[in-house]
């Protein structure tokens, strides 16, 4: 053997083994991946998925996620928790023709319904459930689950790309219309009539999106380069937001924060855009998400731009004219989908970002200044040591009391202070005992009221007489 062939062996050899190394490496580390991952609402829980069953995480902290509900259902592909209430709908690959509400504290299926294709999207407010299947909408009347409208013979929509406002009295479904076009149709599921068509974009719509009062709506196209946003009471289009000049991107999400006034947008891009929606900016010809006119080069250039847009081509001038983002976050997290959503957590806005490898991060946002956002935390979601199963669910809360929190009688605590029980028989009632009833047991009276409970809205309370926070104890001197 010369040597040029003994130094081509050798050389291979160190491929070899260089190479099994590298593949003994991802072995160790292959973790696993989120299935899903969906925002309730009000962006007060997170519900994420794998093949091995879904958890749901409550949304209240920034130092810890606090657990409500973890599954060992496989293959579930859709986990819709409404609001903070027990109730969830869930589609699983085995029969994804059928939809099945379930009552996770007590462990109780409500009702199931199927459908004559599979099920691609699932949305739920406080007066209707909306199921939509490839080619045709379902609306169901939440309070008995009865189907009260179809939407038949619409355009093909296999990603199941549906929008529908949690506000009871703009309580509106918005879905493409065409299967070419960005039209969007918006539907009110109160008076079951079409609200308006709108033409939002020329190519077909990738991400939509209601403001939390169900007066606007936000939309992206496939090309993915600008979001607007558009009145539901004639369509009239009331913001252009930029997200980029030299390239495309594919959005995965839009998110309104609770006040309406900021939206969130996630893409195949290693940035994260928050633009600010200002009603001042909107009355004027100010860039929404800019800064005023009289800030510097920048207020001079908008403002020359806005006095020459009837000599400039109207491409250029609406070009210039759009919305900035006005606070941003860059990641490395390109090529993965990644969504993002906006909460008020401890009373301060902050930002959330989930990507598909199960993370959750969240970040500070500065409402005054934007700019960068800063890291405050980092969250695994897919990894948990423990299971809960259906009789050691409880309702999370700040406080403990004597109802609806109950607690191990030994020292193991889950992350975010949840405690469970060691006994179940402790979570039947007096009246389940006298009627020889488990605390799984549920009766249609009882499934019925427990539908038309959570269909109610919430009163609308500026303070919380009982919130410490609002009104500490005060100690009083003795007289």
């Amino acid at each position: 053997m010369s040597l040029s062939e003994g130094v081509d062996l050798l050389r291979q050899g160190l491929v070899t083994g260089i190479a099994g190394l590298m593949a003994g490496g991802e072995e160790d580390t292959e973790t696993t991946q989120a299935t899903f991952i969906t925002f309730n609402q009000d962006t007060t829980c997170v519900a994420v998925g794998t093949t091995s069953g879904y958890s749901l995480y409550t949304l209240n902290s920034t130092d810890a996620l606090e657990p409500v509900y973890q599954s060992d259902e496989p293959d579930v592909y859709i986990a819709e928790r409404l609001f903070s209430s027990s109730l969830v709908a869930v589609v699983s690959n085995s029969n994804a023709r059928t939809l099945r509400v379930c009552h996770f504290k007590k462990g109780t299926e409500i009702c199931r319904y199927s459908y004559g294709d599979q099920i691609r999207a699932v949305r739920m407010s406080r007066s209707r459930l909306v199921v939509c299947l490839e080619e045709s909408l379902y609306i169901h009347n939440i309070r008995d689950m009865k189907v009260i409208h179809t939407i038949r013979d619409t355009p093909p929509n296999p990603s199941g790309l549906i929008s529908l406002s949690c506000d009871n009295t703009h309580c509106y479904l918005a879905y493409p219309g065409h299967s070419h076009t960005g039209e969007l149709q918006i539907f009110d599921t109160i008076n079951l009539a079409s609200r308006v068509i709108i033409p939002a974009h020329e190519g077909q719509l990738a991400a939509l999106q209601f403001s939390p009062s169900g007066t606007r709506i936000a939309t992206a196209s496939e090309k993915g380069t600008v979001i607007r946003v558009f009145s539901t009471h004639d369509g009239s289009k009331l913001y252009e937001l930029r997200r980029g000049l030299k390239r495309t991107a594919s959005i995965y999400s839009l998110s309104f924060s609770p006040c309406g006034s900021f939206l969130a947008c996630s893409s195949n891009t290693e940035t994260i855009h928050v633009f600010k929606l200002d009603e001042k900016l909107k009355e004027t010809a100010v860039l929404a998400g800019s800064p005023p006119s009289d800030d510097g080069w920048f207020g001079y250039i908008n403002t020359m731009v806005s006095a020459s847009a009837g000599y400039l081509p109207s491409q250029v001038t609406d070009t210039l004219l759009q919305g900035r983002a006005f606070a941003s976050v860059h990641h490395n997290q390109t090529g993965t989908k990644t969504l993002c959503a906006l909460a008020m957590i401890r009373k301060s806005l902050r930002l959330l970002i989930c990507n598909e490898e199960g993370f959750l991060l969240m970040y500070s946002l500065d409402t005054e200044e934007g700019g960068d956002c800063s890291l405050i935390k980092q969250f695994k979601l897919v990894e948990s040591p423990t299971v809960l199963l259906q009789n050691e669910i409880v309702e999370t809360s700040d406080a403990p009391t004597n109802q609806g929190n109950y607690f191990f009688k030994n020292e193991e605590t889950f992350p975010g202070g949840l405690f469970l029980l060691n006994n179940p028989d402790d979570a039947v009632t007096y009246s389940d005992k006298l009627r020889n009833r488990t605390a799984n047991d549920m009766t249609e009276s009882d499934k019925f009221h427990e539908m038309a409970a959570v269909a109610e809205t919430p009163p609308k309370t500026c303070f919380l007489l009982d919130d410490d926070g609002e009104f500490p104890p005060v100690a009083f001197a003795g007289s």
